[in-house]
C-alpha cells in the first residue's frame, strides 16, 4: 500500500496526527474513502464564519483543496506525491453555520495530472458549492547517495 493510502486509512481512523495547517485552519479529517473518491462532513465553528453567520469564500476553498487532494491521494501512484496547479471554485448559495458534506472524485487521470471535483451539499441535501482542481504528479526524490 502507498503512504498515501496509509495516510487516508489513518485520517478516516483518527489514528494519525493532522498536519499543524490543518490544524489552524480546523479543517479535521475525512468520513471515508475508496479508490477515486472520498467523503468529509464539516462542522463550522464561530471562528470560521462571517459577522452574517455565512462562511467565508476563501475558506470553503481551503476545504477543496483539501478534500479533493485526499481525492487524488486515493489513486496517485507508489513512490509519487503531488501539488496543485490549478483550483477553482464556484459558489451557488451561501452556507450558514450548518453541517457540509463534501464528496470528492476524480474524472480523469494521465501520468502528469490528475483531475478531480468536488461537491459540497448542505443537510437538506442543496448545492452550496462546486470545486475542481488539477494536481501534478511528480516522484519522490530519492536522497542523495552518501559519500564515504
Amino acid at each position: 500500500m502507498s503512504w498515501a493510502r496509509e495516510r487516508l486509512d489513518a485520517l478516516k481512523a483518527g489514528t494519525v496526527e493532522l498536519m499543524p495547517v490543518v490544524k489552524t485552519l480546523r479543517l479535521g479529517a475525512l468520513e471515508d474513502w475508496g479508490p477515486g473518491w472520498v467523503r468529509k462532513v464539516w462542522e463550522p465553528t464561530a471562528e470560521v464564519l462571517q459577522s452574517d453567520g455565512t462562511m467565508f469564500g476563501g475558506y470553503l476553498a481551503a476545504l477543496a483543496d483539501q478534500v479533493l487532494a485526499f481525492a487524488v491521494m486515493s489513486v496517485l501512484p507508489d513512490d509519487h506525491f503531488f501539488k496543485t496547479v490549478a483550483l477553482n471554485v464556484q459558489f451557488f448559495r451561501g452556507s450558514k453555520n450548518e453541517t457540509l458534506t463534501i464528496d470528492a472524485r476524480v474524472v480523469a487521470q494521465s501520468r502528469q495530472l490528475i483531475a478531480a471535483e468536488a461537491e459540497f451539499r448542505n443537510p437538506t441535501g442543496e448545492l452550496i458549492a462546486k470545486a475542481a482542481v488539477q494536481q501534478m504528479i511528480l516522484p519522490i526524490p530519492k536522497p542523495p547517495a552518501l559519500k564515504t
